[in-house]
């Protein structure tokens, strides 16, 4: 088999994202369903399907087996990952590390997630937590409190911005309003309810600055994409469906994660930062040339510190950015027109692949009443901490 340089999606499926504890669905039946709808949108059978990468962080070992024996038993390689909140595009990163090494010219990579009710904890007790050391490295700088540990190390990077840079709650909390309002035309999005400025700051104090409006919920989904080398594009006459990963990037944690004594840092600014460059060099493209951009919101801390990051702005910016509607309809660029992390939800496996999945909508024209207008370059930003940063800029071909 001879080595691909470009690899495709040409196939997308997602379920909706819905509120966890429901026990009339379980993972195989998402499996089933975001791949059978990943598979129909290429139009291959699961057959033709080589190796498949499966990502999900809460559940037994080979629950991706199991899942995937829905839509078949064929005896391929199934790999199981797990990279915290970044495990859909790490699955995305290996399938397409597969076609593009000439390993296999059609390979499905798929998350899911059935969650807990309720703020992450810890499932193992009798070992390390993986964000000790960040944990550790943010408490010399802020206090640890009672808060969700997650909504806390993030609050704390947005009170350092609001110390360094001047940023305001008001800024953090357009943010959610923005993404809140955009998942009003997201039929798969867990909440499509639109909130005011008023409502998003008037509501619970998780940390501050963040109320309850301005964090992702937990979620149950799944999300499917079907990746082909060009010769199998060509062979199956799947241009018309395909579109480009143009350049990909995954960066882990670095010195400056603990050395920086600062809890942006902590957060996984640089290795978002790192990543975001690297594939600007690789695609030849830069943030002027994206259309659409599906970010990782954990908080809506994070989506400013990711414009910063990214490059849409300069280090402090972000504030002004967001003020000026920048990121939404009518604006340089449309952030998050899912809704984002914050209003479609966030199970955590899926998350990658359901931004993958909205982005090949967008460039294909059929994302309905959320379509950018003209969108020809796209870009991916997820992030899990302890820690991974996965960058991914699409194209049409």
């Amino acid at each position: 088999m001879t080595v691909s340089s470009r690899v495709f999606v040409i196939g997308v499926g997602m379920t909706p994202f819905r509120k966890p504890g429901r026990d009339d669905i379980d993972y195989p039946e998402m499996v089933r369903e975001a791949g059978k709808k990943a598979l129909d949108d290429a139009g291959v059978a699961y057959s033709t399907i080589e190796q498949a990468v499966v990502g999900y962080v809460y559940g037994d070992s080979t629950c991706g087996q199991r899942g995937l024996y829905e839509l078949g038993l064929t005896g391929i390689p199934i790999s199981n990952v797990n990279n915290n909140c970044s495990t859909g595009s790490t699955a995305l990163f290996l399938g397409r590390q597969l076609v593009q090494g000439g390993l296999a010219d059609c390979v499905l990579a798929l998350g899911f997630e059935k969650m807990q009710p309720g703020s992450l904890t810890a499932q193992f007790g009798d070992r390390e937590q993986p964000l000790m050391r960040h944990l550790m490295a943010l408490s010399e700088l802020y206090e640890l409190t009672a808060a969700p540990m997650a909504a806390q190390m993030f609050a704390d990077a947005g009170r350092e911005h609001m110390t360094k840079y001047g940023t305001t709650p008001e800024q953090f909390a357009r943010i959610a309003e923005k993404n809140h309002r955009h998942s009003a035309n997201n039929p798969y999005a867990q909440f499509q309810t639109v909130y005011t400025l008023e409502e998003i700051l008037g509501a619970t104090m998780i940390h501050e600055p963040l109320t309850k409006l301005q964090c992702s919920p937990t979620s149950d989904g799944s999300a499917a994409a079907v990746l082909a080398s060009e010769r199998f594009v060509e062979q199956h006459n799947l241009w018309d469906r395909a579109i480009e990963i143009a350049a990909q990037e995954m960066v882990t944690d670095t010195p400056s994660t603990f050395e920086d004594r600062s809890a942006i840092s902590i957060v996984g600014a640089e290795m978002s930062r790192l990543a975001a460059q690297r594939v600007y060099d690789r695609a030849g493209l830069g943030p002027q040339d994206v259309q659409v951009i599906e970010l990782h919101d954990c908080f809506s801390v994070n989506e400013l510190l990711t414009y910063e990051a990214l490059g849409l702005c300069e280090p402090g910016q972000g504030g002004s950015l967001i003020d000026g509607g920048a990121t939404t309809y009518g604006g340089k660029w449309v952030v998050n027109p899912s809704g984002g992390l914050i209003s479609k939800g966030h199970p955590l496996g899926a998350t990658g692949l359901a931004q993958c999945t909205e982005l090949t909508w967008q460039l294909r024209g059929q994302a309905e009443a959320r379509q950018v207008e003209g969108a020809r370059v796209a870009l991916q930003h997820n992030i899990g901490l302890g820690g991974a940063a996965v960058v991914t800029m699409y194209k049409k071909p």
